[in-house]
């Protein structure tokens, strides 16, 4: 009896320690706020269930408020893990895209992309400038391209010039003494003022014409820093072909613009994703669906809605292995990609399809972001509320 009541009490211990370990972990990757939809009550999609429990009225946890109403997290319905806040609000709806769009950034300034010697020194590298630099004024002067930098540099006749710039979200002021190469002041700088290239819609919301794609930033192709925007278009694309990713070399869709025409304007490139509005509806044979908030994310199958062709967006059955709350979180999901036609076709995931919606319960939950190097097959996504919180930002009318 007593050894029974000995083994009894030690798996009683190893319950509660587990129980207690699970309730710190939680209690860390938890988020202290969430939104729900109006009328609904939260529940945690996690691999112990997690339900919440008001602490207020039940008519301010149905109706809520613009603050947030309070509950708590509650481990198989009894443990308490954390007190946090939920919001009510409607639910958001968004016809999902896959389709490959192309973008054109232009730049607030221009992105110092190397730096060269001029007559044996380097007056720019002197300056302390760095490759990766914003640079947003010369003389006091605002530049936008190559020209205007030069024209600023070449008018100095030697004096030494003022240059404002950003770096890592800091203002600097330096100066730079020209040297003389050819007839004309130089001081070794080369900088870009645009970039372009393939991504892929995310969604589009009919009632505002805004649209959200790529899930990050479009960035330098040289410096890989996010272009901060001064402009942007959104044009047509024709797909050309595709290189498949292997392990160690991730593939990309190969395309080209169709025209010079705009079909839309970029109005935010965040490390979010690109968003603004477009002239016409570019998938008029897709549904509106809800946008799922985080916490109805959950691992298991799923499918992606990507092009690999002309022959516009197709469905492949993906499984989402990592779903990350936490609001330290780098990635928001781990996905796999478990379609043979994909990976025969693709290889996986391929540049280009950073924007992927991904669908689950027939739900928009998130769009592909990255593809894992060493192994194409599995990649990382961004929830698409986080995506969709934008759009509210811009304005249709301009």
């Amino acid at each position: 009896m007593k050894r029974l009541i000995k083994t009894t009490a030690i798996a009683s211990g190893a319950v509660m320690l587990s129980v207690l370990s699970a309730v710190g972990y939680y209690g860390r990757a938890l988020p202290d706020t969430y939104n729900i939809c109006r009328g609904e009550h939260l529940y945690v999609h996690s691999m112990l269930p997690i339900t919440a429990v008001s602490t207020e009225s039940t008519a301010a946890e149905v109706f809520g408020n613009a603050e947030g109403s309070g509950s708590t997290l509650m481990l198989f319905g009894a443990v308490p893990v954390k007190d946090v806040k939920t919001r009510s609000t409607e639910r958001a709806y968004a016809a999902p895209g896959g389709v490959p769009i192309g973008l054109r950034v232009i730049s607030d300034g221009v992105i110092v992309v190397d730096i060269q010697e001029v007559e044996g020194r380097s007056p720019a590298k002197e300056a302390g400038i760095r490759t990766g630099d914003v640079i947003y004024k010369v003389n006091g002067e605002a530049v936008s391209d190559n020209a205007d930098v030069a024209e600023q540099i070449s008018g100095s006749f030697g004096k030494p010039c003022e240059v404002q710039l950003e770096r890592d979200g800091k203002k600097l002021t330096l100066e730079i003494e020209p040297e003389l190469s050819e007839g004309s002041y130089k001081a070794g700088l080369w900088v870009r003022d645009s970039s372009a290239g393939i991504g892929t819609l995310t969604f589009y919301e009919r009632s505002t014409g805004a649209f959200a794609g790529l899930g990050h930033a479009v960035c330098d192709c040289d410096t890989r820093q996010e272009i901060g925007l001064s402009s942007g278009t959104v044009g047509e694309i024709r797909l050309t072909g595709i290189t498949r990713s292997e392990s160690g070399s991730p593939g990309q869709l190969i395309g080209e613009f169709k025209n010079s025409a705009s079909i839309g304007e970029i109005r935010e490139n965040c490390s979010e994703g690109v968003y603004g509005t477009l002239n016409s509806d570019p998938v008029k044979n897709h549904a509106e669906l809800p946008v799922a908030f985080p916490h109805e994310v959950r691992e298991g199958a799923a499918v992606m809605l990507t092009s690999v062709d002309g022959s516009g967006a197709e469905e492949y059955r993906v499984e989402i292995e990592e779903v990350d709350l936490s609001d330290s979180a780098e990635h928001d999901m781990l996905i796999h990609v478990t379609d043979k036609r994909l990976i025969e076709r693709a290889g996986g995931i391929v540049q280009g399809m950073s924007g992927s919606p991904l669908i689950q319960n027939g739900r928009i939950v998130g769009a592909v972001t990255h593809v894992l190097v060493d192994d194409s097959t599995r990649g990382y996504a961004i929830f698409a509320d986080k995506m969709y919180s934008h759009l509210s930002d811009i304005d249709p009318e301009g």
